[in-house]
């Protein structure tokens, strides 16, 4: 699998048009009011989809999103060069929205679980850290690459080789293991007469009851099987149902759940594929969060540590020709920065073990370097501009561990993409204050400034996590340190 994950990282960031599409809009008559119109469009589409594809991929395939996603980038990279105009270009950033959307949280999800099934879930942050520099490595090539492509063929022959990515990143997902969690050893021999489609954690189950809005599935309900014989999913609901035979005493499932005497067609069982489907998969999935304050902080982690710099990201070639730094010198300037970024990634494997006070100083130390930098106001600065953005890199990647090690049950991609919510609806915000910040003061000023939100974060990781009862939690006797990635403890 890591070998499909890795062609899949390279080929979704070896587009050649991302660091000449802004070229694109101003030579096509765009205001930069216009331009900037686009990046909140871009990043509006995200807030819409990310919840629902990530309960969708919960619901149906997470290898079947991955697969879609980069066809729509495929469609709008397409749509630019050939209809270059404003209207185009917001259709473009709707699909190319879209797509970060179905990729975010399904990924994950789905790179968890697998490892996680073959016994190596303590290898995801060095894996997803590879992941993560085989496509800021793809970045730097395209970056490389999009200057001697653009010299020979113009926007188009960049836009080509980008849609040309875009359906080869395509045809790898489509190889992509999927495999969901088994389901234990008692559920299964419940439902072990039984055939049919399996459920989101990978039991089959008996056909959708073919009613119109019949939400219900028939898994331990039908061929007299309901009641006693079910093991009980969290979420699984009595119903009125007929007397099919799929009767018994109702047994309370382990979480609460029942079945009360016969569901026929009308129950609801919250781990069905048939029984729910996608409302189900987002309910499952947000119900974590009311019973685990970890897991609440855990998710608000993600953005706190993603968007800032994420959004800065954007306005790093402003920053670098502030400092002097010739037109024409600015890509290969950011490849520095880029490289750091890279460096941050590897770093991943090396520092997963990190707890709440290690992570807190690596956030401290990446903000005093990101204000450092930025203040210099001069070439030498980017060096420090390139190791804040190498430590907030690791930090991204280890927000994200600790996120996937507190999720349990079948909406793992849901609640990833929750987390995906944040980091627009955030990443929008500091392109606001960013806009009317560099109104006024400096582009190495406003930088600066947004690495108060760092300090903020690091002193509130540094404090202990609490759990489901408010009580602080511990890692004693979990056989792990705090933050490890493992099977066995859910360190923070």
């Amino acid at each position: 699998m890591t070998a499909t994950l890795y062609a899949y990282a390279f080929l979704d960031e070896f587009v050649l048009l991302y660091p000449v599409y802004a070229l694109l809009f101003a030579d096509s008559g765009l205001s930069v009011g216009q331009i900037s119109s686009l990046f909140v469009l871009w990043s509006l589409t995200g807030v819409l989809l990310e919840v629902p594809s990530g309960a969708w991929a919960d619901a149906v395939s997470r290898r079947l999103l991955l697969w879609i996603g980069p066809l729509l980038g495929a469609a709008g990279f397409a749509l630019w060069v050939l209809f270059p105009s404003y209207g185009a270009f917001a259709a473009g950033f709707v699909l190319w929205g879209a797509r970060g959307a179905l990729g975010s949280g399904a990924l994950e999800a789905l790179v968890y679980e697998e490892l996680d099934r073959a016994g190596a879930a303590d290898r995801y942050a060095r894996v997803m850290g590879r992941a993560h520099a085989v496509g800021q490595t793809a970045v730097l090539a395209a970056t490389g690459l999009a200057g001697p492509v653009f010299a020979l063929g113009g926007h188009p022959a960049v836009g080509a080789a980008s849609v040309l990515a875009c359906l080869l990143c395509a045809a790898t997902a489509t190889r992509f293991p999927e495999h969901r969690a088994t389901a234990p050893a008692e559920e299964r021999a419940s439902h072990e007469s039984h055939e049919g489609i399996e459920d989101i954690e990978g039991h089959e189950i008996a056909e959708r009851t073919g009613g119109p809005g019949d939400t219900g599935c028939r898994a331990c309900h039908d061929s007299g099987v309901g009641g006693d014989g079910c093991a009980g999913r969290e979420g699984c609901v009595g119903g009125d149902g007929d007397d099919s035979g799929a009767g018994g005493d109702g047994g309370a499932g382990a979480d609460g759940g029942q079945h009360g005497g016969s569901l026929g067609g009308r129950g609801e069982c919250e781990g069905c594929l048939g029984g729910g489907g996608w409302g189900r998969a987002l309910g499952g999935g947000l119900a974590g969060l009311r019973r685990d304050r970890s897991l609440l902080g855990a998710l608000l982690l993600v953005p706190a540590v993603t968007a800032v710099w994420g959004a800065l990201d954007e306005y790093t070639s402003l920053l670098v020709r502030e400092t002097g730094v010739p037109d024409g010198a600015v890509p290969y300037v950011l490849m520095v920065i880029w490289a750091g970024v890279t460096a941050g990634s590897l770093s991943a494997g090396a520092a997963e073990r990190l707890g709440g006070p290690g992570l807190a100083v690596l956030l401290a130390g990446a903000a005093l370097a990101l204000a450092a930098g930025a203040l210099t106001g001069t070439p030498p600065g980017i060096a420090l501009i390139a190791l804040a953005f190498g430590g907030f890199q690791l930090a991204t990647v280890l927000a994200d561990v600790r996120l996937q090690q507190r999720i349990e049950g079948s909406g793992r991609a849901t609640l990833t993409s929750v987390a995906g919510l944040g980091t627009e609806v955030v990443t929008i915000a500091v392109y606001g204050a960013y806009g009317a910040l560099g109104s006024t003061f400096r582009h190495g000023v406003v930088f600066a400034l947004c690495a108060v939100p760092y300090l903020l974060t690091a002193l509130a990781v540094s404090r202990p996590a609490r759990g489901r009862a408010g009580e602080p939690r511990t890692d004693e006797g979990r056989g792990n340190s705090e933050g490890a990635a493992s099977g066995q403890g859910r360190g923070e």
